[in-house]
This record gives structure tokens, C-alpha cells and sequence, in this order.
């Protein structure tokens, strides 16, 4: 496939669904498929998991870390996930890289999604949705990092989340990565 540039404009996009529907590794395929794109870094509470690295996969804080950036303003959204751990994006290199031209990609949960709606109104959201719930449980199942309990709190978020799709700009259904990345790509070119 022959890579194609985006707009010189910079340029927000959220890129939100439900845990294991596959948005990071949509979004990767993206950074690695098509120039001009910025996958943003977010920030954690949680535990590295084997193989994730500080400043590539997250950025891994303490809550008190944490807590010390949302109070001085220095993240664009943040939410306590599965009312465990803290996710947020670092505000700082989102706007500098929208400054420098680049479509900065954001893949988060989709509470974060509208928080950032709010403050960039913007910013293209995008709800990646599973082709079905069935098979969003049998990704969790094959990806293999959470606990029973875990599993159940994450299928539950899903169903609420799934039902926040509609109040997105758009959809795209995740059933093959790379025809999936390229819809989300035409949406971003054309809008």
C-alpha cells in the first residue's frame, strides 16, 4: 500500500472504544503506515505489564504524580478506570505537536473522549466498536492480562461504553486492522 500524507495542518483525533477492541494496535498501524501522524503518550497509576516501557507504552506515575498533574492542569483528560488506576494524556506534547502540524492521535478510553471534546471542540472523535460483543470477550480472553474479576469489570465498562457510540463523530467497526485503520484515516483526511 502506498503511504499517503495527511493535512499540514495539525490536527486532534480521539480514537475511543471499549478495552481489547483493538484501538492501539489500529492506531500503531497507523503510525507505521501513514506520515504525519502522532500517537500520543498517556500516563498511568497501573503497573507496567511485561514488556511495556516507560515513555513508550505510558508514562507510569505514582497516584500522588498523578494527582499533582491534574491539579496543576497538565493533563488533557483523565479518568480512574475500572475504578482502579488513573489514565490520562499529558497536555504539553498533544499542543506541541498540533503546533508543529502533526495529526496527533489519541487513543483513550471514551470518558476521556469527551472531556477532551470539551476543551479542544475540534478534536474528530471516533469510536472504534468490536463486530461483537462476543468477540470483544474473546479478544480479553486471548490477550490474557486480567484477572477473572478484572475480565468481568472491563465487560461491564464495554456494555456502557458501547452505548456511548453514537454520541461519537464516528464509528468504525474493528474487524481487520489494517481496512479498519484506513477508514479511520479517509475520515480524518476528509473531515
Amino acid at each position: 500500500m502506498a503511504a499517503k500524507t495527511v493535512s499540514e495542518n495539525g490536527k486532534l483525533i480521539v480514537l475511543a472504544g471499549p478495552s481489547a477492541v483493538g484501538k492501539g494496535t489500529v492506531a500503531k498501524y497507523i503510525i507505521d503506515n501513514y506520515p504525519g501522524f502522532h500517537l500520543s503518550i498517556s500516563a498511568t497509576t497501573r503497573a507496567p505489564r511485561i514488556g511495556e516501557l516507560e515513555g513508550e507504552a505510558y508514562f507510569f506515575k505514582t497516584e500522588q504524580e498523578f494527582l499533582d498533574d491534574v491539579e496543576h492542569s497538565r493533563m488533557l483528560e483523565w479518568a480512574t478506570v475500572h475504578g482502579k488506576h488513573h489514565y490520562g494524556t499529558p497536555r504539553g506534547p498533544v499542543e506541541k505537536a498540533i503546533s508543529e502540524g502533526k495529526v496527533v492521535l489519541l487513543e483513550i478510553d471514551v470518558q476521556g473522549a469527551f472531556q477532551v471534546k470539551s476543551s479542544h471542540p475540534d478534536a474528530l472523535l471516533i469510536f472504534v466498536k468490536p463486530p461483537s460483543f462476543e468477540d470483544l470477550a474473546a479478544r480479553l480472553d486471548k490477550r490474557g492480562t486480567e484477572t477473572p474479576q478484572d475480565k468481568l469489570n472491563r465487560l461491564a465498562t464495554a456494555k456502557q461504553e458501547l452505548h456511548r457510540a453514537d454520541d461519537f463523530d464516528f464509528i468504525v467497526v474493528n474487524d481487520q486492522v489494517a481496512r479498519c485503520a484506513q477508514e479511520v484515516v479517509e475520515l480524518i483526511e476528509s473531515n
